[in-house]
């Protein structure tokens, strides 16, 4: 039976989990208590023959001995590969769960598009129900051993009312070497098909919807089938177990309280409980012991799935939901909030508190601006607007681009008045007057050069510190030629 302490951990509180170590149902102690036993004496053994029964020389011994085991467990990577094992086998646990077919969605349909009041149209129902639940009992016997212990043989699946005489006799005329628990759906298909030409399904719509929730439910079935086929590959388990087997076998040995090698030097405490060693036994052997536990969840195991409880369940609320309910529906009137606008359910006095709370609107509803409301506000762009830029951004867009610069110069300083007015254009719209304005006293410096005699000093000096590209003239090839020795030469 599964152990369930949902309500148990419905609200945090303080030590919350602690109140769950005290259950022995279903716990890790009932898992691990032979295996810890097995190791607390076998590790006290080693200890009494360590103290009392080993000669000096054989104490030097196995202390070496001992020194190598507690290294090597280092060498052990037990957390790398018990914590990916462990992850694969829950994840593979809830699959399996999420796996086993239930009836729900495929009795609705039943229910609402197979019709007929008559004996002839609740036998219809009833069946197409009835051979959903016998592919279901028939696949859950095949993987589960609580329902093969419940259903041995198929007498007592036809004494159960799943399957009657005449469908076992046709059941099992079929021969296959294959699992045959996708015969009924077979059955489902054929008397659906039987249906829609009789009038009971009154489109090939109903038929088409009723159709795909069978497959949906065959294919639940067949995965169920796989998983058990198919299992997590023996390697990995073997790799598993022996890690975690060898791991505490050196520690049997290597965790044991040695003596000094020399009389003068200071040896461990001697703590005749090797607290820390239970503890890593307890988490590692106890991680073990859950995949163990859960690799198989169709066992009989504390915690296994009630798979024979979901066979009844499944059973009576498939039938009741196809027979007693169909057309039997409540009369159809006007509820209690019919001239309210707003519907407002009541609240008992434990719950009034919950009023007060207001309603989530959206993480950024109660946001407060910090700006001025101007700033807030739309405005509508028109092209006479002026673009406003930041000082620090107009300084960039009034400079000339490097590239545009290198690209647009010649030799000398005549592309200098091109790359001005370039850099005038740029700035046609800027307001920053403290950019315009430098701009404009560098243009007219540019000029007063320009006007200049060449080998002044001051133009000389600013013409390097403005173009310092410009005054580097590529070498002709005539004087490349001449330069190289043997270049006139054929």
């Amino acid at each position: 039976m599964t152990v369930s302490y949902t309500l148990k951990v419905a609200n945090s509180r303080f030590g919350g989990f602690s109140k769950l170590l005290f259950r022995w149902k279903g716990s890790i102690y009932k898992l691990l208590y032979k295996e810890f036993i097995v190791f607390v004496v076998l590790y006290a053994l080693l200890s009494i023959i360590y103290r009392r029964l080993l000669t000096e020389e054989q104490k030097r011994l196995y202390t070496k001995v001992a020194q190598y085991c507690n290294r090597s467990t280092d060498l052990i990577p037990m957390s790398f590969v018990l914590g990916f094992y462990v992850t694969l086998i829950v994840n593979r646990w809830w699959a399996q769960y999420t796996s086993i077919p239930l009836p729900d969605q495929l009795m609705c349909v039943i229910s609402s598009n197979v019709h007929g009041k008559d004996e002839r149209g609740r036998i219809l129902r009833r069946t197409l129900v009835r051979y959903a639940n016998l592919s279901a009992v028939l696949i859950l016997r095949s993987v589960s051993t609580r329902v093969l212990k419940r259903f041995p043989t198929m007498d007592h699946v036809v004494e159960a009312g799943f399957m009657t005489q005449d469908e076992r006799k046709q059941f099992e005329s079929l021969y296959s070497d294959f699992n045959k628990y996708w015969i009924p759906c077979v059955w489902f298909t054929n008397l659906a098909a039987q249906a829609r030409r009789d009038g009971r399904i009154r489109d090939d719509v109903a038929l088409r919807l009723l159709m795909d929730e069978l497959n949906l439910f065959r294919a639940k079935c067949s995965m169920l089938f796989h998983y058990d086929w198919i299992s997590i590959p023996l390697v990995y388990t073997q790799v598993v177990t022996i890690a975690v087997y060898s791991f505490f076998a050196f520690c049997l040995i290597g965790r044991q309280f040695l003596e000094p090698l020399e009389p003068g030097q200071e040896g461990d405490l001697d703590m005749y409980i090797p607290l820390s060693t239970l503890l890593q036994f307890f988490f590692y052997a106890g991680w073990l012991k859950v995949a163990e536990q859960i690799i198989n969840p169709f066992g009989e195991d504390d915690d296994d799935f009630e798979t024979n409880k979901l066979i009844d369940r499944n059973l009576q609320v498939s039938l009741l939901s196809v027979d007693d309910m169909y057309q039997n529906l409540p009369p159809a009137t006007k509820d209690k909030y019919w001239n309210e606008s707003t519907a407002q359910p009541p609240y008992t006095i434990a719950t009034a508190a919950e009023t007060l709370k207001p309603s989530f609107l959206g993480s950024t509803f109660d946001m407060r601006m910090t700006e001025d409301m101007e700033q807030s506000q739309t405005v509508e762009a028109s092209p006479n607007m002026a673009r406003t830029q930041t000082p620090l951004l107009s300084r960039f867009l009034a400079a000339a681009s490097p590239a545009i610069s290198i690209k647009n110069f010649g030799r000398g300083g005549r592309a200098t008045p091109h790359l001005r007015r370039a850099r005038g254009d740029s700035t046609a719209h800027c307001e920053d007057p403290e950019a315009v304005g430098r701009i404009e006293e560098e243009e007219t410096e540019d000029e007063e050069s320009q006007r200049g005699s060449p080998c002044s000093p001051k133009a000389s000096n600013k013409q390097k510190e403005k173009l310092p590209l410009i005054q580097v003239e590529a070498p002709s090839r005539e004087s490349i030629e001449a330069e190289q020795p043997g270049a006139g030469e054929p």
